[in-house]
Order: structure tokens, then C-alpha cells, then sequence
């Protein structure tokens, strides 16, 4: 088990130190994609009540809880129109059932695309069932248009298998 939660947190810290994961297929002009992941962290007041915050990962173990973020920017003189992000789920990982639902989603590596409520696999017994949160390979994002200088930030909650 120590082992498991050693790797996780070295394949965290390995994904911060290199490019994202994030990704803009065949995509023209000149955005720029940065990425990072934080940990969910329930912090309970003096008074009882509580709040979350989102704060730099440490040791993160199965059940604790993450967002992954992904900010995009038009650093060129033109509108991007039609604008695909796609951000592969580490095996690791699982969407949250916390998630948007009208996220496209992939469960077969990104070769189909969908509403998760809409997607099925096969059971380990060949029968198709319905698609579910720890289905999910990848998250894809159209940006319909970004004018030059817009910026914004996609992200997705997931939890550590």
C-alpha cells in the first residue's frame, strides 16, 4: 500500500514538473495551455461549520479528492473559433461523480465522444452497460471562440482510485 501511495504522489509530481496533460489537437493560432492540479482540503471552523479550499498537493492517497485545472490564453491578434481542449484521465485517477454533467467525455481512449449519461462500455462478462464516472479516459472542451487576450480556466474534479 505504501508503495501505491508513493507512486501517486511521484506521478503527481512528475506531471507538475512537465508540460500538462492537457491538449489542443491540430488546432491553428496561438493559444497557450497551463495547467496544474490541486487537492480538495475540508477545513472545519472554530464555530463547526465547514469550507473547502484547494491547496498544493502533498501525500495524496485513494478517496482524496482533486481538481484538475487547465487555463487556456489567445496571445495572438485573431479570434480562435472552435477551439478543442482535451485532457486525458490518468488511470490513477477517477472523474467525481461531483463532475458537470454536460462535460463530453470519452471511455474508450478518445475514440468516441459523448454525454457520460449517453456512453456504454463492456462488462467483464461481455455485456454492455451503462458508462460510469470511473469509466472515463478523457474530458474534451470546445471553445466555441476565444478573442485575442481572452483567457479562462477549464477544470474537473477527480478522486484517487
Amino acid at each position: 500500500m505504501l508503495n501505491n501511495i508513493l507512486m501517486v504522489k511521484i506521478w503527481f509530481a512528475l506531471m507538475l514538473a512537465v508540460p500538462f496533460a492537457a491538449t489542443a489537437q491540430d488546432q491553428p493560432g496561438p493559444i497557450t495551455l497551463n495547467g496544474d492540479v490541486k487537492a480538495v482540503k475540508v477545513i472545519t471552523e472554530a464555530d463547526g461549520s465547514e469550507r473547502t479550499e484547494l491547496v498544493d498537493l502533498g501525500l495524496v492517497v485513494p478517496g482524496d479528492r482533486l481538481v484538475f485545472r487547465t487555463s487556456f490564453l489567445n496571445t495572438g491578434n485573431e479570434t480562435v473559433s472552435n477551439f478543442d481542449v482535451t485532457n486525458p484521465l490518468h488511470a490513477a485517477i477517477r472523474l467525481s461523480s461531483e463532475a458537470d454533467p454536460s462535460l463530453t467525455v470519452s471511455v474508450d481512449g478518445g475514440d468516441n465522444w459523448g454525454l457520460l449519461t449517453e456512453l456504454t462500455v463492456m462488462s467483464k462478462d461481455g455485456e454492455s452497460r451503462p458508462a460510469s464516472h470511473s469509466d472515463v479516459t478523457h474530458i474534451r472542451w470546445t471553445l466555441g471562440t476565444i478573442a485575442p487576450g481572452e483567457s479562462g480556466t477549464l477544470e474537473y474534479p477527480a478522486i484517487i482510485r
